[in-house]
């Protein structure tokens, strides 16, 4: 299963916790240990970790005195695990970490210091090699580098474009939702589709995803670069006022029960539309391979007419744990896995997983047409939204509480007609006395 590449979803581990000293200074400077010597391991999850395993051979041959343990933890089992052997001084904690980028600041807040700084050790020197945005999430002081990023997800509009020829709607040249929400009532007319669906009792904590799109393509998410709170900004209102109109007009089909609904809606063909990260084009053609030919890929119509159609939902990244005594050792790890274009082709030949490094779509596996997705050229789709402006989103330490309360709002919008601006504004005030940080409105 190609799931595994996306993070977003929870933090919920993190919520509770008090601020922490992480893994002492002596290791969180990022100068331990020998470059191209140690014995380290790696923690990461399924199929990112089997794509680590299979490059240690060829690392091997450049750093033969480097032993490398990969260990495949699961998602989300790694969010524990890490939180626990954090919260524990480092105790335990790999040398090598994969994060998500909704947990990346949890883990910088609440463990000083239990992410070693990789600055002193070059990071620096690959400052402008990620896709826009990206290095401002792992550097937002612009001094301490805490990450180095890995995946860059795109958000998709996949969408079985043999519905939407039956239904007499041009997929392609919908320029906005509101365009899209009249397209879908069409839709649903003339082929009973869904225009798409939604966790509706928010089941599973992913179920905001479409929410938190909506609000990436007008720049904006929960908190803004100051850690204020923004969940109830005019943006918000809109995105959550979008979602409450295709609900009302029937569009939006029931998800309940998170992952594995949303497979069934896939094979069963019960929504044309699935708003998803980059990696879910893997999913497509893994769960209906006959269905090759009747999709298409585009990037998401904007939220208002002319506004942005690029956002990266999701990213993952490596750090090096403060707590590690062969940090100069993982690093060339980290180095060699996300700054070298012919790791990250392979990464991608191999998973799918979309690179955060700009110069690895020069190869062509990036610019070949798919068979399944109607001789498309689905990386180059991707790529575009990777080039465009793409604003940096302050997840915060807070994140999961955030979360919680926004899948909330939307279930009463969606279950019970509620009013999208007075849930949110309920929601941003509980967030700020839970966390006591200020509301902007």
């Amino acid at each position: 299963m190609l799931k595994a590449a996306g993070a977003l979803a929870a933090g919920a581990g993190l919520a509770g916790l008090t601020a922490c000293s992480g893994s002492g200074a002596d290791g969180a400077t990022g100068s331990a240990g020998d470059p191209s010597s140690g014995r380290i391991s790696v923690w990461s999850w399924q199929g990112p970790a089997a794509e680590l395993k299979a490059l240690v051979p060829e690392f091997n041959q450049k750093f033969p005195d480097i032993q490398v343990t990969v260990e495949d933890i699961g998602n989300p089992a790694i969010w524990d695990k890490i939180t626990t052997a954090m919260a524990a001084g480092g105790q335990g904690l790999a040398d090598v970490l994969h994060i998500g980028v909704d947990y990346l600041p949890g883990y910088v807040e609440k463990f000083p210091g239990a992410l070693a700084d990789l600055g002193p050790l070059g990071a620096t020197a690959h400052r402008d090699a990620f896709a826009q945005g990206l290095w401002q999430t792992v550097c937002p002081d612009g001094k301490r580098v805490n990450a180095l990023p890995w995946e860059a997800n795109s958000a998709g509009f996949f969408y079985r474009a043999d519905l939407f020829e039956q239904a007499g709607v041009d997929a392609a040249g919908l320029q906005t939702w509101d365009e899209t929400i009249e397209a879908g009532k069409q839709l649903k007319a003339r082929t009973g589709a869904h225009l798409l669906g939604i966790d509706k009792p928010a089941s599973q904590p992913d179920s905001a995803n479409f929410f938190q799109l909506l609000l990436q393509l007008q720049g904006t998410s929960y908190f803004d670069q100051d850690g204020a709170i923004t969940l109830d900004t005019p943006e918000a209102v809109k995105a959550m006022t979008l979602i409450k109109t295709m609900n009302d007009a029937g569009l939006v089909n029931d998800l309940a029960g998170g992952w594995n609904a949303q497979m069934s809606s896939l094979k069963k063909g019960t929504a044309a539309v699935h708003p998803s990260p980059t990696w879910f084009g893997g999913v497509v053609e893994e769960q209906v391979p006959d269905e090759a030919g009747k999709w298409k890929v585009r990037l998401p119509p904007a939220v208002r007419r002319g506004g942005p159609t690029a956002a990266t939902v999701n990213s993952t990244h490596l750090a090096v744990a403060g707590s590690s005594k062969h940090q100069a050792a993982a690093w060339t790890f980290i180095e060699f896995v996300l700054t070298r274009p012919a790791s990250q082709v392979k990464i991608y030949r191999g998973k799918g997983i979309a690179p955060a490094l700009m110069k690895a779509y020069e190869d062509s596996v990036f610019h070949e047409p798919s068979a399944f997705f109607s001789g498309q050229k689905k990386g180059e789709v991707f790529l575009e939204a990777l080039k465009a402006p793409s604003p940096p989103f302050y997840y915060t330490a807070d994140y999961a509480r955030a979360l919680k309360l926004v899948t909330d709002a939307q279930s009463k919008v969606l279950l019970k007609g509620a009013d999208p601006a007075k849930v949110l504004a309920d929601a941003a005030d509980q967030l700020a006395g839970q966390t006591g940080r200020k509301v902007r409105r």
